[in-house]
């Protein structure tokens, strides 16, 4: 009997046998990051799994993204991981800030080193060596006008806590794919602690600011917009992605889809929500309904009265000739009521903080603020706002403790038999 022919395999396949210890191995040239040609190996369960690997990676080679193997420099890796993975993955404005990360700090602190050969010790030396560094120094940012370090007086000038936490979660991320891609044994970054940062401090508005800040707006041309800011904690660009279409004045709800954003390709774009979670359904208040009725109101009064001039573009809340509003120049216009209402300056972002703080503060459950702030988990408005449940706790404890206080022959005192369930 005549043995079975083995299956040729085709063309730019490559090489797929399984190894003694029962998983598969697939092998083939691809481009690397560095530019030239490198052999691959993928490994699977089974020979479809591996064929498929090494078939991803055969595909993204002819379409000229390079691969990562383990000899490629951190500098290399970085670079096609920002252009090849990264950018299908990351919001573009996130994207921008991870590739400025890159540029400053991972490639010219890291760049040299292969990532095979990286070690946690080398990620550590790093992170302490970018805390303590002049980024004047570092960056050459005063040679050209001859000060701080040109002139052999530094300025001193370091990163801040957060923003090195930030540059280890970017390279946390890269060394992940680079692991998901069988090209490291295991991310030597995530071996690394930082510091635990502290929370952003933040001085939200107590609820008598909150009534003078409402009082004080009532004549502006974008009262609707501060109030459902106030009122239900929407982000910016949230409230500035809103449509009438997204309204249901009628039955009292919001559908948050999109959010405005000012993107460095695209100007200003529509964007989907910050996450997933961020997608919601809310409740308007009574008053914002009222609000926004008659801001809709005003406004069809406003394009009857300039006609073409004034566009309808869908949106809510918009310029007075109806084009979109750009978020920095409503953080701009806020600050400028702030001022000229002689009002506590804030952040336009610390209305959400001052929402979620009230709604704490009248004892609303952690749950519903969730929901209602479009978090991610409910550990995110844990966190954010531990201060706020500390001190609700202290004044429990206290409420507690006055009523531990009482004397024995005081006609409060609950009967001896009474059970607390």
């Amino acid at each position: 009997m005549t043995a079975p022919k083995r299956k040729s395999r085709a063309n730019g396949e490559g090489t797929i046998y399984q190894r003694k210890d029962g998983r598969w191995e697939a092998a083939g040239y691809v481009l690397a990051a560095a530019g030239t040609s490198k052999r691959v190996r993928v490994y699977g369960t089974t020979r479809r799994e591996a064929a498929d690997k090494l078939a991803e990676k055969i595909a993204d080679s002819n379409r000229g993204l390079p691969v990562a193997t383990a000899d490629s420099t951190l500098g290399d890796y970085l670079t096609y991981w920002l252009n090849g993975v990264a950018v299908h993955r990351l919001r573009e404005n996130t994207h921008t800030r991870y590739a400025a990360c890159v540029r400053l700090h991972l490639i010219p602190g890291l760049g040299t080193k292969k990532i095979a050969r990286l070690t946690a010790k080398d990620v550590r030396t790093f992170l302490d060596r970018l805390r303590t560094t002049c980024q004047c120094c570092a960056q050459g940012l005063d040679t050209e006008r001859e000060a701080c370090c040109a002139i052999g007086e530094c300025c001193q000038k370091r990163l801040s806590p957060s923003t090195v936490t930030y540059v280890h979660s970017v390279l946390k991320s890269a060394l992940e794919h680079a692991v998901r891609e069988d090209g490291l044994p295991r991310n030597v970054a995530r071996n690394v602690k930082t510091t635990a940062l502290r929370p952003r401090r933040f001085q939200p508005l107590t609820a008598a600011e909150a009534r003078q800040f409402l009082d004080a707006a009532r004549a502006d041309r974008l009262y609707a917009l501060y109030e459902l800011a106030l009122r239900t904690g929407l982000r910016k660009g949230e409230l500035l992605g809103l449509r009438w279409e997204d309204l249901d004045l009628n039955t009292g709800t919001a559908s948050i889809r999109r959010s405005l954003q000012r993107t460095r390709t695209g100007g200003l774009t529509h964007l989907p929500t910050k996450t997933r979670a961020s997608e919601r359904r809310i409740a308007l208040p009574t008053k914002c309904i009222h609000s926004l009725k008659k801001h809709k109101e005003q406004r069809e009064r406003k394009r009857e009265t300039a006609g073409l001039a004034c566009r309808d573009s869908g949106l809510v809340f918009t310029t007075p000739t109806g084009g979109p509003l750009d978020p920095a120049n409503l953080a701009r216009r806020f600050r400028s009521f702030l001022d000229r209402a002689g009002l506590r300056r804030i952040r336009f972002h610390d209305l959400r903080h001052s929402t979620a703080t009230l709604l704490l503060e009248q004892g609303v459950d952690l749950v519903v603020i969730k929901e209602l702030l479009g978090h991610a988990h409910i550990g995110v408005t844990a966190g954010v706002y531990a201060h706020v449940r500390l001190r609700l706790q202290r004044q429990a404890i206290d409420t507690l403790g006055n009523a531990l206080g009482l004397t024995d022959e005081d006609p409060d005192d609950p009967p001896a038999a009474t059970v607390v369930r």
